[in-house]
């Protein structure tokens, strides 16, 4: 069964990106195209949207859905830290939103292991031309290794522990699954690390899922490419969902006003409201910042 993916602060990625008639726009992530299909709705009957996707059927999907807006919407399928590749299209580009949030979709019926609540092979490669899978991860990384990357990347303090149970299992057998994985981490943990507010799991999947896609590297890449694609007074939009890339994005628009080449239009992050994450609680993590370009760079 589809599960409905819920666009997380629409409204409010629209107004702060500032869309206007016959501009045009990038959503580095299309996922199940909310996001886009808002802008598309704003901007015109001239106005284009190139949107990035990694996951070939969310884009037939999501295009299915979008058929609507014809030509005016473009699809890459790569990743958003290949955003330089908008230059390809000769269009001035107005203002760039990034929706880090994974969607739900890919979450719970792509089959790829991402979420621990079913049972699936250990892969979590948003794109299957990506070369090494999470089980690839588990069977090669050194304990050292998958204790900091787990510790890093999901800021979990039981890393070592987790990372010790890993490497014992792996001596006598292949961990390929997400109930295998769980299972050893469920038995790392002491019992009452699995009566918290969270699943024990869900830090090391995160992890994982970072590290299999390069998650962190992409973005600060993708934002430093991003200031040289939008024309003056174009603006950039990011939702972030954890405290590893809201902290890379604070830290640029923070070096980006020190250099007077952009302006913070949040001086706090904006989050959604109480009304929102009743409707959606997966959405309560979310933090939105915005920067106005002030001088593009050549």
């Amino acid at each position: 069964m589809m599960i409905q993916h819920k666009t997380v602060l629409r409204e409010e990625a629209i107004r702060y990106l500032g869309v206007l008639s016959n501009h045009h726009y990038v959503d580095c992530t299309l996922g199940g195209g909310g996001h886009t299909e808002a802008i598309l709705d704003r901007n015109g009957t001239k106005g284009r949207v190139i949107a990035f996707e990694l996951d070939a059927d969310t884009i037939v999907r999501t295009k299915r859905r979008l058929k609507r807006f014809g030509a005016r919407l473009i699809v890459v399928e790569d990743n958003f830290r290949s955003i330089g590749r908008v230059t390809e299209y000769g269009m001035p580009i107005s203002g760039i939103l990034y929706d880090l949030g994974t969607s739900m979709d890919l979450l719970k019926s792509s089959g790829r292991g991402f979420s621990f609540l079913v049972d699936e092979p250990l892969d979590m490669r948003f794109s299957l031309s990506t070369e090494r899978t999470a089980a690839d991860l588990i069977r090669t990384t050194r304990e050292s290794e998958l204790a900091d990357l787990i510790f890093r990347y999901g800021e979990e303090r039981l890393s070592r522990r987790i990372a010790h149970a890993i490497m014992q299992t792996r001596t006598h057998t292949s961990i390929t699954t997400t109930r295998e994985l769980v299972s050893v981490i469920e038995r790392a943990v002491p019992p009452s690390y699995c009566r918290g507010r969270i699943h024990p799991a869900t830090r090391t999947f995160q992890a994982l899922r970072i590290a299999v896609n390069d998650e962190l590297e992409c973005l600060s890449e993708s934002l430093e490419q991003a200031m040289a694609l939008i024309e003056r007074g174009g603006r950039i939009v990011v939702i972030s969902f954890h405290s590893l890339e809201d902290r890379i994005v604070k830290q640029f628009f923070r070096i980006q006003k020190l250099k007077k080449t952009g302006i913070i239009l949040t001086k706090k992050p904006i989050t959604p409201s109480r009304e929102e994450i009743e409707k959606n609680p997966n959405c309560r993590s979310a933090k939105l910042r915005a920067l106005e370009i002030l001088t593009p760079r050549p």
